[in-house]
């Protein structure tokens, strides 16, 4: 009788593990994460045996965190990135930072050379990126706030990795077990790192675009997902010829493609390989828990594992209260943070082949974080079913689920200050509207003043599905984010046609963005409040009331046709520019011939009868010209 291949028996022995146990696990109300390390643990060395090459497993499973960054960094526009600097390398400094030098303490406190604490310090301070991104998706936090934060963290943390794993060759070298880098050498490990990082970041820039619209010419589609594997395959290797982060390479990559017009193609194609290789990156980590290291020092590995997680969770913890994340979402953000990483089986393994530290040292940490890996996902459980409901039960508003399908006409997206004057003034003329908002904050604050708003993202399909999307005839988008607003337009486009879409925009950006997806009807959010400061500046510089409002109106009905013109070029940052200059040198030009004339006649003896009528007749036909052109364009 012949022997299956080892691909095949492994492979059946991951798809029945999971098979079997994840959906036991989520009946329990558990979680798919605790299925997955469950089913590690059943059949790993400790459980049943059937697999032993665990760490090779891992390594290869690891590619699953490599697809999910990459999936990440496509959901983030650079302009986006660019935004995030300041909580990637502040924020994301101070948790780093923080939990390390309370760690070392710790470590010295206890006995340990400083360089087993300070490199066990280092290791425990990082945080699982697939664990936290995966419990922040499934309870919908990305986008919070403390979701914001923490990612913004765990990004600074596939960072911080890089000089981690540098330093251990230097600290072994120091303990006289190893040769250090030279300066020359040192120097041309950092030209490496910088030529892949410029050579990922150009590339995305010229060629991959290119390539990727020959490839869907061809019109295969099996070709154009194995192009986006061999994308994310090909990053990852650069990456690790160079001793970086595979993740942050495909996290750069995904931010590259960001603004591409294959965005949503490679989300399709990567996102089943991404969910199966997660899931088995998850299972590696429960069979690479070393219960015998647990079995013989209970004792020291209890302390490690309460020791590291309690220090981490108070640094985390005051550091939330800092940046001002609501005290609602402090606890799942801390615990997600507190758990160890699977950067730290890197550096701790490295550390032991540096001669940093015992073997036997390496064990305990690792096995440290692979428990508190697995307890994690049981102490969020806990969270959600107690402590979290107690919070919402004593002060957060409950919020009203749309539950069942809505017919009104209008549908209004955002209920803060902007949606709130449309909606006041569509109810006072008797039009039914529904109202969704996903700030729980704002929701209170409707509840007080008697109105009725449904809680919900309008970014999700689902729910525009229910709010009746499909036979309301308008979609007010008054949310304040602007890539929240472009995410929800795109949607209604290309699922309700038949919607015509009112749009906030907040700035020219964002209306050229709007116009883009084949919005028309928009207005910039603070126009025409604007104008009418500008007009009232104008009559208190002693102008008459009519003067003031012509000359307004007529800036407007110009601004209007301005960005009519200017919105072909919007992509062409020089040529916009010039049309902008243009247009503001041919207003300041007339307004400044119609103010020399207006002189010359009051200094002929006050014009000719008639004249000042005329001047307001004039304001009128601006009124109405705007109004025509706001009609059409907005």
């Amino acid at each position: 009788m012949e022997h299956a291949p080892t691909w095949l028996t492994y492979g059946f022995l991951y798809l029945t593990a999971a098979v079997l146990a994840v959906p036991i696990a989520k009946a329990l109300g558990l979680g798919a994460i605790i299925g997955y390390l469950a089913a590690g643990i059943a059949i790993g060395p400790w459980g049943l045996g059937l697999v032993s090459n665990v760490q090779d497993i891992l390594h290869f499973a690891e590619f699953g965190v490599v697809l999910m960054l990459f999936l990440v960094g496509l959901e983030l526009q650079p302009s986006r990135l660019w935004a995030l600097r300041r909580p990637i390398f502040g924020t994301g400094t101070a948790q780093v930072l923080g939990c390390a030098a309370v760690l070392f303490a710790l470590g010295a406190l206890a006995g340990l050379p400083w360089r087993v604490s300070l490199v066990g310090a280092l290791g425990l301070a990082l945080s699982s990126t697939a664990i936290a991104l995966q419990s922040l998706s499934e309870r919908n936090l990305m986008r919070t706030q403390s979701g914001q934060a923490g990612f913004s963290i765990l990004l600074f943390q596939d960072v911080a990795a890089i000089p981690i794993l540098a330093l251990l060759p230097v600290l072994g070298a120091a303990a006289g077990d190893g040769a250090g880098h030279t300066p020359g050498e040192l120097a041309l490990e950092v030209l490496k790192i910088v030529g892949v990082i410029a050579a990922i970041i150009l590339g995305g820039r010229l060629l991959l675009r290119p390539v990727l619209r020959w490839i869907a010419k061809s019109n295969t589609p099996e070709i154009f997902t194995a192009a986006a594997l061999l994308l994310v395959v090909g990053i990852a290797y650069l990456m690790v010829i160079v001793g970086l982060s595979m993740a942050l390479g495909a996290f750069l990559a995904g931010v590259l493609l960001a603004d591409s017009e294959y965005r949503r193609e490679l989300e399709a194609d990567i996102e089943p390989f991404k969910g199966l290789l997660l899931g088995l990156f998850f299972i590696a980590v429960g069979m690479s828990i070393d219960f015998g290291v647990i079995l013989r020092s209970p004792g020291l590995m209890a302390a490690i594992l309460v020791g590291f997680l309690a220090a981490k969770a108070i640094v985390i913890y005051t550091l939330a209260k800092l940046v001002n994340i609501p005290y609602q979402e402090r606890p799942v953000f801390t615990l997600l943070l507190a758990q160890g990483g699977e950067f730290a089986f890197v550096v701790f393994q490295a550390a032991a082949g540096a001669s940093v530290f015992p073997a036997e040292t390496a064990s305990l940490l690792i096995g440290a974080v692979a428990l508190s890996m697995l307890i994690s996902p049981l102490l969020l459980v806990v969270l959600d079913r107690a402590l979290l409901r107690r919070y919402a039960h004593v002060k957060a508003p409950t919020a009203e689920e749309i539950s069942e399908p809505q017919e009104a006409p209008i549908i209004i997206a955002g209920f803060g200050r902007y949606g709130q004057i449309v909606s006041r003034v569509l109810l006072a003329q008797g039009f039914r509207t529904t109202v969704l908002d996903h700030s729980v904050e704002m929701l209170e604050v409707a509840r007080t003043f008697g109105y009725r708003v449904f809680y919900g993202d309008a970014t999700r399909l689902d729910l525009l599905r229910i709010a009746g999307a499909e036979h309301a005839r308008i979609l007010v988008i008054a949310v304040d984010d602007a890539e929240q607003s472009l995410k929800i337009a795109k949607l209604a486009r290309e699922h309700f046609p038949q919607l015509q879409i009112v749009a906030r925009a907040r700035d020219v950006t964002h209306w050229n963005k709007l116009r883009d997806v084949g919005v028309t009807l928009v207005q910039r959010e603070l126009f025409e409040s604007s104008l009418q400061s500008a007009h009232t500046v104008l009559e208190l510089m002693g102008l008459q009331p009519t003067e003031a409002t012509a000359i307004a109106q007529r800036f407007r009905a110009h601004n209007i046709a301005l960005a009519d013109r200017m919105y072909p070029h919007h992509k062409d940052r020089a040529k916009f520019i010039a049309v902008a200059r243009e247009g503001r040198n041919q207003f300041a030009e007339q307004m400044a011939r119609e103010r020399q004339e207006s002189a010359a006649l009051d200094a002929a003896g006050g014009a000719y009868p008639g004249y000042e009528a005329e001047k307001a007749g004039e304001g009128g036909d601006a009124i109405a010209s705007a109004q025509d052109e706001t009609k059409n364009r907005t």
